[in-house]
């Protein structure tokens, strides 16, 4: 019998994940699931069929009233004012200093009302973070108030369907549906965390167990499968997806991180703005690139990486590949070393791994 860990949270699902017979583990104070059956079982359910992850760990946060916009484009680079209600984008909470306080999701549910999901170590800092610099604007945290489930895979869609009280086939990526599923209120959004189509279902606590199995019953045609936390950090490293306290924290910024593509410096000032202005026209000293190794190994985080020689950063992020069997990984190299092509080694264990920077991400869906 499984003990019990001390002190940790647990999610509404945690006894029925327990009788399932998944390997929990400690992340980020919460009692999570690591894996149900082989991580790499797992990894290609996903990338083939479906797989069903409790993420009710994440934390979300409400910025709703007057104001609310405009606080967010303070504290973000993207461009909040381009959303629409029912659309979301991916963002980060940034420092004055153009750093990643977070990486998050912003949901725009109307014109001043926004729901952001942040990551679970960072909840209470986001949080405090975001009402620090609110002024009259109404923050609350309602992490409590949800468990998220997260449905990914080429038949995700046709799975949610057949529990979902709406068509969710009909929500395009990046947007939101306020429905329900089996008759339990739920956001419905269709971004996710792995590569491939994938749905979030945000609702409350009570209801998570019970739309968890419906999942499970709906998709076993189609070869639905529990997933954990280690199918879910494999699936994002091959598409190239950050994971903050890894590839992202307080001293990087978005551009350093190549997640450019948040960066809207032409919606005007916002926290960090002229340091990231001055880095596009400039550039900067460092990037965060993808690497496959050529020679047996497997590259962790924190492994020495070499080039030409001599140690020019480390590995953020490393794992073997499923899908591409292969080992792959992320790393911040200067400039002069972060090209496509060059040659990179990786110190593991003590031997030098051989390696090559190769084009991100490392998998693309299928159109």
């Amino acid at each position: 019998m499984q003990q019990e860990a001390p002190g940790l949270r647990k999610t509404p699902l945690n006894e029925v994940i327990r009788q399932a017979g998944a390997k929990l583990v400690d992340f980020a104070g919460w009692e999570m699931p690591v894996q149900f059956r082989s991580v790499i079982e797992e990894h290609l359910a996903v990338r083939s069929r479906a797989g069903l992850f409790d993420v009710s760990h994440m934390g979300e946060i409400r910025v709703e009233g007057r104001g609310a916009l405009e606080l967010l484009q303070k504290l973000t680079p993207n461009d909040v004012g381009k959303l629409v209600p029912g659309q979301a984008h991916y963002t980060a909470l940034l420092t004055p200093q153009a750093t990643f306080v977070d990486d998050i999701l912003v949901y725009r549910r109307d014109e001043q009302r926004f729901l952001l999901c942040v990551n679970a170590s960072n909840a209470q800092k986001d949080f405090s973070y975001i009402r620090e610099n609110a002024g009259a604007v109404r923050v609350e945290d309602a992490s409590s108030e949800y468990a998220q489930l997260a449905l990914q895979g080429p038949r995700a869609a046709a799975i949610l369907g057949r529990v979902a009280d709406q068509k969710v086939e009909a929500i395009p990526g990046y947007h939101f549906i306020e429905g329900s599923v089996r008759g339990a209120p739920a956001l419905l959004s269709r971004t996710g965390y792995t590569g491939e189509d994938g749905f979030e279902i945000y609702l409350a606590p009570q209801h998570a167990a019970e739309i968890w199995l419906a999942l499970l019953r709906a998709g076993e045609e189609d070869g639905l499968i529990p997933c954990g936390l280690g199918a879910r950090d494999t699936l994002r490293l091959e598409a190239r997806m950050p994971l903050y306290g890894n590839d992202i924290d307080e001293t990087v910024t978005p551009l350093e991180a190549g997640l450019g593509f948040m960066v809207h410096l032409e919606k005007g000032d916002f926290l960090g703005s002229a340091i990231l202005r001055r880095q596009k026209e400039q550039g900067v000293e460092k990037k965060l690139m993808g690497f496959e190794l050529t020679d047996r190994g497997i590259p962790r985080h924190g492994y020495p990486l070499r080039a030409a020689g001599r140690e020019v950063g480390c590995v953020t992020s490393g794992t073997y590949s499923p899908s591409l069997k292969k080992s792959i990984g992320l790393g911040y190299l200067p400039v002069a070393s972060a090209r496509i092509g060059e040659r990179i080694e990786v110190v593991i264990r003590g031997s030098a791994v051989s390696g090559q920077i190769v084009k991100t991400p490392f998998y693309k869906r299928p159109s």
